[in-house]
């Protein structure tokens, strides 16, 4: 089962003096020809119904996971510059700053105009949704841009319960059994 194997391949990992915290390792899951085959249908599964035409997902593990779910889907994948971040894109861009998320940082997140519109049915795509803050971005994102949002697929959410329902998130990761 894939929400087992993701789990095996989970980690965290120490990063060394002067961190107060683990942080988190999924690169077992990008080594895994299996479960990188798996993710994208697993992630897209439960909004099918919901017709997408166009996966959304923020720098930097978004930019694996979304065209992994749009090629799922047989749609288009937009992805989400950070600014700051080094490939800032060129042209008429949308931007939108986050709340704080776990750290009390305010993310600034952009999207390339011509790519998201009024026709626009987004599936947001994320390996982790800790307290929705950059969600919320692109969600203030969508809405610039006149697209609506049908929900957020994610590997893992460690998010409270209202949080989850007010961005529709689905996981395929029980955050408990990685924090265990």
């Amino acid at each position: 089962m894939l929400s087992e194997r993701l789990t095996e391949l989970f980690r965290w990992v120490d990063p060394g003096p002067g961190s107060d915290h683990l942080v988190s390792d999924v690169s077992g899951w990008w080594r895994d020809p299996e479960v990188l085959a798996a993710l994208g249908p697993a992630l897209v599964a439960p909004f099918r119904p919901a017709r997408p035409t166009v996966v959304l997902a923020p720098a930097v593990t978004g930019l694996l996971l979304g065209p992994l779910a749009a090629t799922a889907l047989g749609v288009g994948f937009v992805p989400a510059y950070k600014v700051g971040d080094g490939r800032l894109p060129a042209g008429a861009v949308s931007w939108a700053q986050s709340p704080p998320d776990f750290r009390g940082r305010r993310v600034t997140l952009g999207v390339r105009d011509r790519h998201l519109g009024p026709a626009d049915r987004v599936l947001l795509v994320d390996d982790w949704v800790a307290t929705g803050a950059q969600l919320r971005a692109l969600h203030d994102l969508c809405a610039a841009r006149g697209a609506e949002v049908v929900g957020t697929a994610a590997v893992v959410a460690d998010c409270p319960p209202e949080v989850a329902a007010e961005l529709n998130v689905r996981t395929l990761v029980d955050a408990a059994r990685l924090l265990a």
